[in-house]
């Protein structure tokens, strides 16, 4: 793994500035409060802090080997200060020796070198300490990060099974009712029957082809949906109607796939199997300040025994607009006055 000091130009950036503050630093209180000569002050500190300035980036690769996952704690902190006391010796005898063999004729200066060991040690300790502690700052930063990613990646795969999965739910049921609707009119009506079928078969190509698609073109899924009305008119006939009110605004609306048709199913069994009186399935669409809104609404016989029903339809799309626009408030049912109404709310 590369030094993100290294890597990074704005780290490296940042990492410069500060030896070079370090650098004014030290050559300050050499020559201001240490009495040495300005110039002996600056090459020791060019040196020093140079050397350290090489030495800190080597420190990313034993600290980026000495973590949590691979060893202990003691371990850890038993293999730093081996390592602080190993770089640090190496930093001042290399200093040591480039400083002496350039300022040998400043004797002032050499006998502060030789008394400055000491100091230098405990610096040199100090640099490694704080250089460590700022990389580990870093490897779990951008562990941290990391692991967000792979977490958000993973909630994205989960959402897109789920929505597949509530998605091919879909088609077995509405796949179920229509056989079974052919097989009832196989023995009564065979023209009917074959007719049902080529339509049944129409549906289901144009479905599947559109069926990789999370969403489609409002216009798009009403016609899928008239396939599926088509297909049961033949059976019903005269017994319901289909009524368009969509505004021109709502035509290229996009909207999950497959959300109409459960619905026209929905209006079917439960309105025009039940009702001796003719059913009015109304599909209206409307734009309001914050959604399109999308009403599937059909009239009922309040007298009629309720068929049992599992509620796939409706609860396979209030689950899929939670999952795909994080809102669980885009779907409601309302019955009053012998008119059943499902609202859907699309964010826009």
């Amino acid at each position: 793994m590369i030094n993100p000091f290294v890597k990074n130009k704005k780290l490296f950036t940042i990492y410069l500035i500060t030896w070079f503050s370090i650098f004014l630093l030290h050559t300050i209180i050499l020559n201001w409060f240490l009495s040495i000569n300005i110039n002996s002050a600056l090459i020791d500190s060019i040196i020093f802090n140079g050397l350290y300035l090489l030495l800190g980036i080597s420190i990313w690769y034993p600290v980026n080997y000495n973590t949590l996952d691979i060893y202990s704690t003691s371990k850890i902190f038993i293999n730093h200060i081996a390592a602080a006391f190993i770089s640090t010796g190496f930093w001042i005898i290399a200093g040591f020796y480039l400083t002496k063999n350039i300022l040998i004729e400043d004797k002032i200066y050499i006998v502060f070198l030789n008394k400055s060991l000491v100091w230098r040690l405990i610096i040199g300790i100090m640099y490694y300490s704080i250089i460590t502690a700022i990389d580990y700052v870093i490897i779990y930063y951008n562990n941290f990060q990391e692991k967000l990613i792979r977490e958000a990646e993973l909630k994205a795969l989960i959402k897109e099974a789920e929505l597949k999965s509530l998605k091919y739910q879909i088609n077995p049921h509405f796949i179920f009712n229509s056989l079974n609707s052919i097989n009832a009119l196989i023995i009564n009506n065979p023209q009917k029957a074959q007719e049902m079928t080529v339509k049944l078969s129409s549906f289901l190509r144009n479905t599947l082809s559109k069926n990789e698609h999370q969403k489609n073109k409002l216009e798009d899924e009403i016609n899928y949906s008239k396939l599926y009305l088509d297909i049961e008119k033949i059976r019903f006939e005269d017994k319901f109607d289909f009524i368009e009110e969509i505004d021109p605004e709502c035509k290229n609306v996009m909207i999950p796939s497959m959300i109409l048709q459960p619905l026209f199913e929905n209006a079917i069994k439960h309105g025009v199997y039940e009702s001796l009186e003719k059913i009015i399935i109304k599909l209206k669409c409307l734009k309001t300040d914050e959604y399109f809104k999308i009403i599937v609404e059909n009239n009922y016989d309040p007298e009629a025994v309720p068929r049992r029903g599992e509620g796939i339809g409706i609860k396979n799309i209030q689950n899929r607009l939670k999952l795909i626009y994080n809102q669980d408030n885009l779907l409601s049912v309302e019955k009053s006055n012998n008119i059943f109404r499902v609202n859907i709310y699309i964010p826009i």
